[in-house]
């Protein structure tokens, strides 16, 4: 039997949704256009959570911060770590330190730490790659990638690619968090955007039996995840009719719930 016809006999009228993230600060977020749109319950909860890596464990990796000229900062946890190791090894930042960030708003975030005004700071728009391009306009700093333990390789591939001088530095890592509280609580979707969140599933629910459970993934590693755990991939994001995870539950649901 194909995955086909195995997914088009699960479809079923959606009602709860599990999305296994934090609920999002914006009131605009797509998922509660989703919810009010089609009546359906959306819960947020996130399945991940993010612990600093000891200072004693950073000395470990003989990182000297202060041979770098410019920091590589992905998100808030990375700038917050960051910051945390400076300020547990003593060290001030050097006023001409270069900092460049996924995003504006990552780069705003600095304030927090520093006078941004008077630093030299780059962002880029969305993505890893629009970071990169600006990148490869200052090809002789010295990088330093404060990161999970559990990072995507756009970064280091891209600097490697291009002979770029990078070092990775572990600041914080990923880990399952407790969701013991969800034992006895069902829903229609659970939402996966990382096989991390596949893990720690498994680490709270060891014997979770998927039944009639629908499982929607965002990536290719995270539905590669599903389905080497031996579950069943309902819903896939990203595709050509839906780009996102909320466009493709919206397409999911209306095969689903006969709209």
């Amino acid at each position: 039997m194909s995955e086909t016809i195995v997914v088009q006999e699960r479809l079923r009228k959606v009602e709860s949704i599990l999305v296994t993230q934090a609920r999002p600060a914006d009131d605009k977020s797509p998922y509660f256009e989703l919810s009010e749109k089609y009546n359906i319950k959306v819960d947020f909860r996130a399945f991940l959570d993010i612990q600093g890596v000891s200072f004693k464990d950073f000395r470990r990796q003989k990182i000297n911060i202060l041979e770098h000229t410019a920091i590589i900062l992905t998100s808030r946890n990375a700038v917050d770590h960051f910051f945390r190791i400076c300020k547990e090894a003593r060290i001030e930042m050097p006023a001409d330190m270069k900092y460049f960030c996924v995003t504006e708003q990552t780069a705003n975030y600095l304030q927090k730490y520093i006078q941004i005004r008077k630093r030299k700071i780059f962002s880029g728009q969305k993505t890893a790659a629009d970071l990169l391009e600006l990148i490869k306009k200052h090809k002789t700093e010295k990088f330093l990638f404060p990161c999970s333990d559990k990072r995507r390789n756009e970064i280091p591939g891209f600097m490697g690619l291009h002979d770029l001088h990078l070092s990775e530095a572990v600041m914080y890592e990923t880990v399952s968090s407790d969701l013991s509280d969800l034992a006895d609580i069902t829903y229609d979707v659970l939402c996966f955007f990382s096989p991390s969140g596949i893990k720690s599933l498994f680490d709270n629910f060891p014997d979770f039996k998927q039944n009639n459970t629908r499982l929607a993934a965002l990536g290719p590693t995270t539905a590669k995840s599903i389905i080497e755990a031996g579950l069943i991939l309902d819903i896939e994001a990203p595709s050509p009719s839906a780009p996102s995870m909320t466009g493709a539950l919206e397409i999911y649901i209306k095969k689903a719930n006969n709209i």
